[in-house]
């Protein structure tokens, strides 16, 4: 990491020399100015980290110097310099934007501590502002792909819900459906994409902690509580809360949710005052929990407050239109991160995985797509690549061929083995016949004979 660059703009030489020693052997590069006309000129060259600005200088005064700093480069942390007892000095420099400020004759210890401490926060507040950037523009409706009419559907619903004022929403669907990318979405599309969007596993977490992670706790509450901390319901305010897996709350815990959803307060274990909030709450579950509220495993009442704006993902082989739309995406995203050209996929790739269910429903597609692009050498990604179970496709044989009923314990590639071996019985042992039998190219076909070590 390279040196933080710090400059000083003090009309006394000696302090200038004297903290440019100092900041030298604290390992910062240091620029120096005399006069708030050159310190102007030197954060145009230079643009430093961090300015170090005395209250009197000879042409200008520090605070105007402050506020025209604050007007060109509004996040450049500033710390004032000024004589013992100037107050006024200090508070309008406060006001007009100063981080901090020091007396003569400085404190070094001090000034160490403010200049790590200010570096460090302006540091953190780019990064967070990086980031949301980043990720409002990954989450943007325009680039979840979907061409099927119901999942155009859900994304409707989706930025309906995001521009409203609802501040509860239950997403329903099998896992690996992208629940989570569509909370995020819902996040990130909302007048609280400026806040937190903080997420738990429900079903990862153990129900001793899990109670504590969510509202946090006192000191002294229980053994271990050595000091406050705050808990995610705290840390959210403002914000988006996701809770996927909610169906894994236990019955206690469900009755604690349910009192926060309706109150909109909470109090940390072993805290005797409430504690309001303003969050949305985005719960997610692959539970039909309408089955779990009548067999007794899910509250009824939680169930009605948490549906208010229910949201349900159909499942891949639902939408198998989006399938091969999907996978360009995959292989256009693994193209930049593994530094790959791939253009697309064989026509027979395509069949292959239209015909394919995905009971993985995206996530599997994802998964396989990546794991085609780590081995694929060529321009388009072929079967042979593709995961066993979805190159092999044992159960479909054109021209009405059957595979058996397997035995208890036969495994996936001897279905495979079966279905090859069959296909060419049933060819007569003409390669290019059986290929077309099992819906794969000759090359897929060779390729699966060596590797199943199947004699001819």
């Amino acid at each position: 990491m390279g040196k933080k660059t710090i400059l000083i703009v003090d009309d006394e030489k000696l302090m200038r020399w004297t903290l440019q020693q100092k900041l030298a052997e604290w390992n910062y590069r240091v620029f120096e100015a005399e006069t708030g006309r050159d310190g102007l000129v030197r954060a145009e060259e230079e643009t430093p980290d961090l300015v170090l600005l005395d209250v009197k200088l000879p042409d200008v005064k520090g605070t105007d110097l402050l506020e025209e700093f604050k007007k060109r480069w509004p996040d450049l942390p500033v710390i004032m310099i000024t004589a013992y007892g100037a107050i006024e000095d200090v508070v309008t420099a406060m006001r007009s934007g100063a981080y901090n400020f020091l007396t003569k004759p400085i404190d070094l210890a001090k000034l160490q501590s403010l200049l790590e401490n200010a570096l460090e926060a302006h540091n953190l507040k780019k990064e967070v502002a990086y980031f949301r950037e980043k990720e409002s523009r990954h989450f943007h409706p325009s680039q979840i792909v979907a061409r099927t009419k119901g999942m155009l559907q859900v994304l409707d619903m989706v930025q309906k819900i995001a521009e409203s004022e609802a501040s509860i929403v239950l997403l329903q669907g099998e896992s690996g459906t992208g629940k989570d990318l569509i909370a995020q979405t819902i996040h990130h599309l909302s007048r609280r994409k400026d806040a937190p969007f903080l997420a738990i596993n429900c079903s990862a977490i153990p129900e001793n902690l899990l109670e504590s992670e969510l509202f946090g706790y006192e000191k002294g509450a229980f053994t271990d509580a050595k000091q406050q901390k705050k808990g995610l319901v705290e840390l959210a305010d403002r914000g988006t809360l996701f809770l996927d897996e909610i169906s894994s709350l236990s019955l206690s815990l469900q009755a604690k949710l349910l009192r926060f959803l309706e109150t909109h307060t909470f109090k940390r274990l072993g805290g005797l005052k409430d504690i309001d909030v303003d969050l949305r709450v985005i719960a997610a579950t692959n539970h039909d929990l309408t089955v779990q509220s009548q067999e007794g495993k899910f509250r009824t009442d939680l169930f009605y407050r948490l549906n208010v704006c229910p949201v349900y993902l159909p499942p891949l082989r639902e939408r198998k239109d989006d399938i091969l739309p999907l996978a360009r995406h995959f292989i256009t995203n693994y193209n930049t991160k593994f530094g790959k050209k791939i253009e697309g996929l064989e026509k027979e790739t395509e069949r292959l995985l239209q015909d394919y269910d995905w009971p993985g429903n995206v996530r599997e597609l994802k998964n396989a797509i990546e794991r085609a692009m780590i081995f694929e050498d060529h321009h388009r990604i072929s079967a042979q690549y593709l995961p066993i179970h979805i190159e092999a496709a044992p159960s479909r044989l054109a021209g009405g061929g059957k595979i058996q009923e397997p035995q208890e314990g036969r495994s996936l590639q001897d279905l495979e083995r079966d279905a090859i071996i069959q296909a060419l019985n049933k060819a007569g042992g003409n390669k290019t016949r059986a290929a077309e039998l099992l819906k794969i190219s000759r090359d897929t076909l060779r390729y699966r004979v060596k590797k199943l070590k199947i004699s001819l």
